[in-house]
């Protein structure tokens, strides 16, 4: 297409070149033929008038053939630049089609190259979705597993539990039912106990090894009396001796006395010099607080 409209342009160029040229040629201006006053032949006259003649008709023949040429040279000039316009109409128009076409392809490229990256990328985003789905479905199933395990971990763990709190109440039952007949067993032991002791501590106060104790520390507490100067004979008092296991005397105090003051405070006075008391024979006559009767004199 751009040769051809080199080639238009070459051949338009050359035809006003012509044109140019032609046009500053001028026409050979007739020269009047001077005439002899020699009087001719008429047919010598008519020759040269005929010669004339031919000759103006040459002239008037290169003046027509010049015209023509002008003329042919301004329509081809006309023509070339109507061939150029159309040429270069038509080339605009080729080209401007081309344009389109590369435009239309252009866009159809990028509409395709658009529509390629849109179907990457919405495959992207359907693989993307489908990967959080199946993370998803992986995380629930995880999720349901866990839950499950912890659910049978909890179940197993309150089953344990039942069975250590059964374990536990049964246990606490049998321990309680242990401690309810070892608290009997040892109930009804201390009765016999009890019972023994005070079987036993009644046949030992009702037997002589009563007397012979009471003999024991009613003689170590006189052996301790020191006599006031105001005692007569006959002294009787009643004393409340308190001791502690050991014979240690913690208390005397005479209840009843035929004597006076000196008398009673030398009574209490002789129980705590005869402190520690003697032990008694047997355990069972030992008892913290006695009451003893003083008599000196017997």
């Amino acid at each position: 297409m751009v040769v051809s409209v080199l080639l238009h342009g070459l051949l338009l160029g050359g035809m006003l070149l012509a044109t140019y040229i032609a046009s500053q040629q001028r026409m050979p201006a007739v020269q009047p033929i001077p005439i002899d006053a020699v009087v001719v032949d008429s047919q010598v006259l008519h020759a040269a008038q005929r010669a004339q003649n031919e000759r103006a008709e040459q002239e008037a023949a290169r003046a027509r053939a010049a015209a023509e040429a002008k003329a042919a040279a301004e329509q081809a000039e006309a023509d070339a630049r109507a061939a150029a316009e159309a040429e270069a109409k038509t080339a605009n128009q080729e080209a401007t089609q081309a344009a389109k076409r590369a435009e239309e392809a252009a866009d159809s490229a990028a509409r395709a190259q658009a529509a390629e990256k849109a179907k990457t990328a919405q495959t992207e985003r359907r693989a993307e979705a489908d990967k959080a789905v199946a993370a998803a479905r992986a995380d629930a199933a995880a999720l349901d597993a866990r839950r499950a395990a912890e659910a049978q971990k909890a179940a197993e763990a309150k089953q344990a539990a039942d069975a250590r709190q059964a374990a536990e109440v049964k246990q606490a039952a049998d321990a309680k039912r242990a401690a309810d007949d070892r608290a009997k067993q040892d109930r009804e032991a201390e009765l016999r106990r009890q019972l023994a002791d005070e079987e036993h501590v009644s046949a030992v106060q009702s037997g002589p090894l009563r007397d012979r104790y009471i003999a024991l520390l009613r003689n170590k507490i006189q052996n301790a009396w020191i006599k006031p100067s105001s005692a007569t004979p006959g002294v009787d008092c009643i004393v409340q001796v308190t001791q502690v296991p050991g014979g240690e005397v913690t208390g005397a105090r005479v209840t009843q006395c035929n004597g006076d003051a000196a008398v009673r405070q030398s009574i209490e006075n002789a129980v705590y010099r005869a402190s520690p008391l003697p032990d008694p024979p047997d355990p069972a006559l030992f008892e913290r607080n006695l009451s003893l009767r003083f008599r000196p004199n017997e």
